[in-house]
């Protein structure tokens, strides 16, 4: 998020309040996602300098989308200003990372049972790109308050997918467990509206413009998945790894279970 006056606005601080409580709680949940998968055994600090890099970057933005929510709500302009550009770099390392570890776990062999390989593949960089297209729309807005903010609550929306992957019921899902997690992100815009609605009697256009991205990402990966397009990226990516043995269109064989019978 930022912002290029010295003064920030302090009009409306029930909103500033309501996108601060936000924002916490997205944290919160994305923290309890990942630490509830640690506690069962189900991930470990065992993982490449890959993988450790892309954490770093993404929760680096956890921790960045909330205190730019603080630095607004304290009408900090200084802070909240240099932050603010510090984060349009942070967002070209998340895209860069996020498309090179979701490759490399699909050339691996490693995409989550609940998840068709191909559509894993197309899913995570759709989903990153619609992120940063949302956040951009901010940056661009943000003299617009009403407007910036509400995109990047749209844009951070996107990010608890993972979160609510490893929440939700994911194996029960299946074969609409990524497009349950979209579902559940979609979640905190319409809080959003409900919010505004309640408040104003009319929800915020940029609402509007954030769903529709949401929804744009499902048609677009939809598309992709399930045409020789995506039949073709995924032949590229998983040239000459292990990956390529495995069906693009089929769901892995879940951890312990035995293979079915050919």
């Amino acid at each position: 998020m930022v912002a290029v006056t010295d003064k920030l606005p302090t009009a409306t601080g029930r909103d500033e309040d309501f996108f601060l409580r936000s924002a916490i709680v997205m944290a919160v949940l994305i923290a309890v996602g990942f630490t509830l998968q640690l506690a069962l055994g189900r991930s470990s600090f065992d993982s490449p300098p890959l993988v450790h890099a892309h954490a770093i970057v993404f929760m680096g933005w956890v921790a960045i989308y909330v205190l730019q929510n603080l630095f607004a709500a304290t009408g900090n302009a200084t802070l909240h200003r240099r932050l603010g550009w510090l984060a349009v770099g942070w967002i070209a390392a998340m895209l860069v990372l996020g498309c090179l570890v979701t490759a490399a776990m699909v050339r691996r062999g490693g995409t989550p049972f609940f998840f068709r390989p191909l559509q894993f593949l197309v899913f995570d960089p759709a989903s990153l790109i619609t992120f940063a297209g949302l956040t951009g729309a901010g940056i661009a807005l943000r003299r617009r308050t009403e407007w910036h903010r509400r995109l990047h609550f749209c844009a951070m929306s996107l990010l608890l997918g993972p979160a609510f992957g490893r929440l939700l019921p994911m194996p029960m899902l299946i074969p609409w467990a990524w497009e349950a997690t979209l579902a559940a992100s979609a979640a905190f815009p319409l809080v959003g509206i409900w919010r505004d609605t309640r408040r104003d009697g009319r929800a915020h256009p940029a609402w509007g413009w954030g769903l529709a991205a949401m929804a744009g990402c499902l048609i677009v990966t939809e598309a992709i998945t399930y045409s020789p397009v995506g039949s073709a990226i995924y032949r590229a990516v998983n040239q000459g790894s292990p990956g390529a043995s495995i069906p693009p269109l089929a769901f892995p064989t879940p951890p312990g279970a035995k293979p079915a019978a050919t």
